[in-house]
């Protein structure tokens, strides 16, 4: 039995926020009947997006809205807001919450108090001060950016093909892509599969006339897969034509030219940024501890240290490793231990309500899975390494095992079957980012040429 009645608010609606809720709302089901426990979920979007599904979303092979799950349904007993959470003040337990509704109100952010508090807000694009990739790159954490880089893609192979300036038609046809982790080489190798078949509907638009370029500032791509992986990983990129450059930084992207620090440069149309993230920046306004890096500093119960009723996991938390040899090391922030995590997570909880001993997080690193486009990839699980189709398959069955609730697994799966019967589908909606425009036109208004205020908007 809870002792008291528990204020439960959850910041972010990702990997640790939903599925710490959804445990929460199933571990707490007699208590939230009775009123004896309230769980509040902050995020800004309403939906929780599935992050490795994100390069077929862009390649075309699932659709965009089975790649998010929608958070009102899965936590129907939860209380859930569309905002943000712009700081927080744990010693009197309180959160200061934007929500659409503050902004039209005027009114500023309001306060919200809780009893426990659960900081999940996941993490941002690590960009830095390289002149033009503010208005030219394009980011990929987001299904909106993933579909808006199909796009744009799209688009790209459009303008090459109608142009007669050979000068456009190169820029449009080269696409630079800067880090090597996970997000840049699936999504590199997955758009680079879905444009070489996009050729074939082209009269004078061949696979040999596109430009691939992966940048990396390190000696390999894929760490998490292991060196060998790696190091097969860039055989088979370049095989594919690919122009895989290591121990690389971009420079500068300013007026359309990327200039890397090995003296080349690419007049391009195309500036993919994924070259790491870093944590979100509501821990900066908290009054928690947080270690160099800006994660907020847990113990392996995933409380925060030196807090009561403080919890943390995934991008947000450094979580020691009780599994590592070498004393001091954290968690990786990936998606395998956030999943894991928020079920620990939830778990304390309950039974920090319920006055019982805590359990301590340990999970040993199982290994990585990366698709290389269709048919390809690479995988190191459990010691054992594979490549091709072997390596795909084990991609495609090991994400379909983890996303979120039935629904979407049936309907990703039904996708995978329906593309192996029919065509891919190559179609640009780039309107769709400006929904208004011909209607503003045919009113006698001018559209604007800007994007609309939305941060999360592709260019």
């Amino acid at each position: 039995m809870v002792k008291e009645r528990a204020r439960i608010l959850v910041v972010g609606g990702g990997y640790v926020g939903m599925y710490t809720a959804l445990r929460l709302q199933r571990r707490l089901k007699r208590e939230l009947d009775r009123g004896e426990v309230e769980i509040t979920v902050v995020t800004p979007d309403p939906y929780m997006t599935y992050q490795p599904f994100l390069p077929e979303a862009a390649a075309g092979a699932i659709s965009p809205r089975h790649v998010v799950v929608p958070l009102r349904r899965v936590l129907d007993r939860c209380r859930v807001l569309i905002g943000e959470a712009t700081a927080v003040d744990h010693t009197e337990r309180t959160a200061t919450i934007t929500t659409l509704a503050t902004e039209e109100e005027g009114t500023g952010g309001r306060r919200l108090s809780y009893d426990h508090l659960v900081l999940a807000p996941g993490s941002v694009s690590r960009t830095l001060p390289i002149p033009g990739l503010a208005d030219h790159g394009i980011g990929f954490k987001t299904v909106e950016e993933a579909i808006g880089l199909r796009n744009h893609v799209i688009e790209q192979m459009d303008i090459a093909s109608s142009t007669r300036d050979p000068a456009i038609r190169d820029a449009a046809l080269t696409f630079v892509f800067v880090g090597g982790g996970f997000a840049g080489v699936e999504a590199l190798g997955e758009l680079e599969d879905m444009a070489r078949y996009a050729a074939r509907y082209y009269h004078n638009v061949q696979p040999d006339d596109m430009k691939w370029i992966l940048v990396e500032a390190s000696d390999r791509i894929l760490p998490e897969v292991g060196e060998e992986m790696g190091r097969y990983t860039v055989t088979e990129l370049r095989r594919r034509n690919i122009d895989v450059r290591l121990q690389t930084r971009l420079e500068s992207c300013a007026d359309r030219v990327a200039v890397l620090s090995d003296g080349a440069r690419f007049p391009t149309r195309t500036v993919v940024w994924t070259a790491g993230v870093k944590p979100h920046p509501v821990l900066a306004a908290t009054d928690l501890p947080r270690n160099g890096r800006g994660r907020l500093t847990c113990t392996p119960e995933l409380s925060v240290e030196g807090t009561t009723h403080a919890w943390a996991a995934g991008d947000a938390a450094a979580v020691p490793d009780v599994t590592a040899e070498e004393p001091g090391r954290e968690c990786a922030p990936n998606a395998q231990h956030a999943v894991r995590q928020a079920k620990v997570l939830a778990d304390n909880i309950v039974h920090s309500l319920r006055g019982e001993p805590l359990q301590t997080y340990e999970h040993a690193y199982a290994g990585s899975v990366a698709s290389l486009g269709l048919h390809q990839g690479v995988a190191h699980v459990y010691g054992r390494k594979l490549k091709g189709y072997p390596a795909w398959f084990m991609h495609r069955a090991y994400h379909l095992s983890r996303v979120p609730t039935f629904n979407r697994k049936a309907r990703v799966l039904a996708e995978w079957a329906l593309s192996g019967l029919f065509k891919r589908e190559i179609v640009s909606l780039g309107s769709l980012e400006h929904p208004r425009a011909e209607f503003e036109l045919a009113a006698g208004g001018k559209p604007s040429l800007d994007p609309p205020h939305n941060p999360k908007g592709s260019s």
